[in-house]
């Protein structure tokens, strides 16, 4: 199987900022609220998640399952797929498969400009914003396109700022942030009392639902042997967007299939307990075109089948990644997204996800080549990830292409990586060096008191350090090492004696 990203360059709107990684790194860190914000919602749905897990018992069976199930919709995709197109026309529906994120946004804009829409409700899909829909919807004069999913809502309404979790994308703000921004561009007047702004925001999006003659969703998961699209949400406003509208519009990327309802079933169940740790969410709802007896649901219903460099994994190592169900499971453990939240990834999909699926659809390293460094390889992800996918050996992987393969190591570093290497490999070339470290950073280091925060060996540290050993350095302190007759080895080699003594 080849280890190489296919190289065909798909996904053009990935990137929510052109700032260089380090800048947006620095930009999150002084987001002390979004910090808190962050942690205090990993640990919780730690708690939540956990118990929910253990709940349904035998968790690490219902993985091997999960596993399974996607590895062998990905092993028989074009199989599946058009199964499922089949059956989605046999129903009266329409399918259309979009290459890239352009094709799929200007196909559903031209459906817009055919039924002459005038108002578009949208709920919460991260495909949509991987097209770069509502943008290009709000092209067409007379055309308001609104988000519905209450995050979704805020952050649109905050003049569209990017989201920050793939669950709970306005995670990163607070109540009073929240009130502002409702008072400022919907004229409300109340306090900043959560319950309050939900009503407030039901009201106007009520509104909304019944004028809307165009409904867009994303789809959790696909059954192909029904052409039924399956909706998995805690607002009901998906389930709104579907029925009031004459005219559903589904995007939903090409991997996003199970075989029958009883894989989405278990799908569904593994989903709901990784994401929000319930055992189902409020709103679990299957959809199709509506047949003749049903009084409700659209006329017409278009599914958008996206590949925008999907297909760039297919047959690679990192074919795995689209096994991947949005739960964020590997975003709730993770240490790096504690510290930085999403936005200092620059990615529509932030985390260990997104730093593994961000080079695959962008088909390179240009955009994303820093988010596989994002990474502690702590494998938390891996541990956590309710269908198995390796994320953490699969940022190695990242590096190891753009190192080897690539040969994009800078020419300095690369030498003193090498010289590292040499010098580690011979057990005469490490004693020397072990004999000398002290004498050598001993120049550069700094005294500081002990402190709980600060609990080295000795009371000095390195603060800097050239080349390659600066990203140590850059981010922590580097103890002083000990003399030479004071370090490990000495001291074993002394210990040894005296038990032999």
């Amino acid at each position: 199987m080849s280890s190489m990203v296919n190289g065909k360059k798909a996904a053009q709107y990935l990137r929510t900022s052109k700032a260089p990684f380090l800048t947006r790194v620095k930009e999150s860190e002084q987001d002390k609220f979004a910090q808190q914000a962050v942690a205090k919602a990993q640990d919780a749905q730690w708690v939540k998640r956990e118990a929910a897990r253990q709940e349904l018992g035998n968790w690490e069976q219902w993985r091997d399952l999960g596993e399974q199930i996607r590895q062998h919709v990905i092993r028989y995709l074009p199989d599946y797929l058009e199964e499922f197109s089949d059956n989605v026309e046999k129903r009266g529906g329409h399918v259309f498969f979009a290459q890239t994120d352009d094709e799929a946004a200007q196909y559903i804009k031209q459906i817009a400009i055919e039924k002459k829409a005038k108002h578009v409700v949208k709920s919460k899909s991260m495909v949509t914003s991987e097209i770069n829909l509502d943008p290009t919807l709000m092209t067409v004069p007379g055309l308001e396109v609104l988000e519905t999913d209450l995050a979704e809502f805020i952050l649109e309404e905050d003049d569209w700022d990017q989201p920050t979790h793939l669950v709970f994308p306005a995670l990163h703000k607070n109540r009073e942030q929240v009130r502002q921004v409702f008072e400022k561009k919907l004229g409300y007047k109340g306090d900043n009392d959560p319950q309050h702004m939900a009503r407030f925001s039901r009201k106007v999006l009520r509104k909304h639902f019944l004028e809307a003659d165009m409904g867009i969703t994303g789809c959790n998961f696909a059954v192909a042997d029904t052409g039924m699209i399956n909706l998995v949400t805690n607002e009901g406003n998906a389930d709104l967007a579907m029925c009031i509208p004459k005219t559903q519009v589904v995007v939903m990327g090409m991997e996003r299939l199970v075989p029958t309802m009883k894989e989405a079933e278990t799908m569904d169940n593994m989903l709901a307990r990784s994401a929000v740790g319930q055992k189902l969410t409020s709103y679990l709802t299957y959809t199709a075109p509506r047949t003749d007896q049903e009084s409700d649901g659209p006329d017409d219903v278009y599914v958008v089948i996206l590949d925008n460099g999907r297909s760039n994994a297919l047959g690679t190592v990192f074919e795995p990644i689209l096994q991947c169900i949005r739960c964020a499971s590997c975003l709730n453990v993770c240490p790096i997204y504690r510290h930085i939240g999403g936005h200092g990834y620059g990615s529509i999909y932030p985390g260990p996800v997104g730093s593994v699926l961000s080079p695959v659809l962008d088909g390179g390293y240009d955009d994303f080549g820093d988010l596989p460094y994002a990474c502690s390889l702590c494998a938390a992800c891996t541990a956590t990830c309710p269908v198995k996918i390796p994320l953490h050996q699969l940022m190695i992987e990242h590096r190891r292409i753009m190192m080897d393969d690539q040969s994009q190591a800078n020419l300095i570093d690369d030498t003193v990586m090498r010289v590292m290497g040499l010098g580690t490999g011979h057990s005469s070339l490490f004693r020397t060096a072990l004999g000398v470290d002290h004498t050598m950073l001993t120049p550069i280091s700094k005294k500081q008191p002990e402190t709980a925060k600060n609990l080295f060996a000795s009371d000095r540290h390195v603060e800097w350090m050239p080349f390659v050993f600066g990203g140590w350095t850059k981010v922590r302190d580097l103890p002083d090492p000990p003399k030479h007759g004071e370090n490990f080895r000495s001291w074993f080699a002394h210990h040894k004696k005296e038990q032999q003594a």
